[in-house]
């Protein structure tokens, strides 16, 4: 018998793309799968609009000036204390009735006025409620 040679095999310089496309298949079933579930409906409560809030509309501020002599004016009017608490009393309950600010209180004191005259009108503002007390800079 011949002997028949085993001729040498050829080799071969293409790749093998039968694996690479399998697994690509493989891939885009899974993804065709997972993303629907990835991106489902997400549930929200959006706020509603409601109506505007009302303006709120800034009450006129009151000015207390007290001169030289410790006489206190309130908007220009002399005053005594007893009228000074009816009028900021008046001006604290119509702010709570209405829902509104209080008015601001400007004080304007005199650089000759006294101590006393000045802690007893803040202190006569304070008791009857007032919360929104400025002063007025120096002359």
């Amino acid at each position: 018998m011949a002997y028949q040679g085993v001729e040498p095999m050829a080799s071969k310089s293409e790749m093998n793309v039968v694996p690479l496309i399998d697994v690509l298949l493989v891939l885009l079933i899974i993804f065709m799968v997972t993303v629907p579930a990835v991106t489902g409906a997400v549930s929200l409560t959006l706020p509603q609009q409601g109506p505007p809030p009302p303006a709120l509309v800034e009450p006129h501020p009151m000015r207390l000036m007290i001169d030289g002599g410790g006489q206190w004016r309130l908007d220009g009017v002399p005053t005594s204390e007893r009228a000074l608490q009816q009028a900021f009393v008046a001006a604290v309950n119509l702010s709570e009735a209405t829902g509104q600010a209080q008015p601001l209180l400007h004080v304007d004191i005199h650089p000759d006025a006294h101590y006393q005259s000045m802690a007893s009108a803040l202190a006569v503002a304070r008791n009857a409620g007032m919360e929104r007390i400025g002063f007025v800079g120096n002359r």
